[in-house]
């Protein structure tokens, strides 16, 4: 090949890579779109009940020691790289003992996981449960107590702790005072109590009222059993 001709091929293909990026371009944006389409049609396929049936047959899998291990492959790591359409929403205590995948049996991308001492509903806790509900579509959202909690323990105890520690336990202390002098066990109680007061906080929010009163919503209290691993409900 001449010099000459050499010179006018690079040009040449100077001139079309623009193109050739566009195309590159073009087709990527493509892939993401359906990429997320089909994830956002998988979300919003369920129901609130499906959603929440489908949180408690993973739960009774853990529970049984027969896991499926969903959504953990490397196939599912680049459907959701780019776009989130989790099916539910959880609101748990921030214990090492209670990782909401795991005692759901669920995977990348399918629970909104939200993990704070003593599962309470502050501001920020709020904002992102409205941005999972609202923004992302989930249909469950689940606040999770569990036994034997040590913020809510902390709380029925009332004492004094160092730094922000304390912080939670003043969340809680409203949940403490409608049980306390009642029968059973008072942290047991609380528990629940907590779980039913968080709820009532959230559902101050405008934006998940909206979602609850056009049906695309249910809120559920739950607790979890550190001996059995099992999720009961809370009314």
């Amino acid at each position: 090949m001449s010099v000459q001709n050499a010179f006018i091929g690079r040009r040449n293909l100077l001139k079309r890579t623009p193109i050739a990026i566009l195309g590159l371009a073009a087709n990527n944006l493509f892939w993401h779109v359906k990429q997320a389409e089909a994830a956002e049609a998988i979300a919003t396929s369920l129901t609130p009940d499906d959603a929440l049936q489908k949180l408690m047959e993973g739960n009774q899998r853990f529970v049984q020691h027969q896991p499926q291990y969903p959504d953990q492959t490397a196939a599912r790591l680049q459907e959701v790289a780019q776009v989130q359409h989790p099916f539910a929403t959880v609101l748990s205590c921030a214990d090492s003992r209670v990782p909401a995948e795991l005692i759901f049996d669920q995977g990348i991308g399918d629970i909104f996981d939200v993990r704070i001492a003593g599962n309470v509903a502050t501001p920020e806790v709020l904002g992102s449960i409205e941005y999972a509900v609202v923004l992302l579509g989930t249909p469950v959202l689940m606040v999770l107590g569990h036994e034997r909690c040590g913020a809510v323990t902390a709380a029925v105890q009332s004492e004094s702790l160092p730094g922000e520690i304390g912080s939670f336990v003043k969340a809680i202390l409203p949940a403490v005072d409608r049980v306390r002098g009642k029968a059973g066990d008072l942290v047991d109680n609380a528990v629940t109590a907590n779980v039913q007061y968080q709820i009532e906080r959230l559902k101050r929010s405008p934006l998940l009222t909206e979602r609850l009163q056009s049906g695309k919503l249910k809120i559920v209290g739950g607790r979890y059993d550190l001996d059995t691993g099992a999720v009961t409900m809370i009314t």
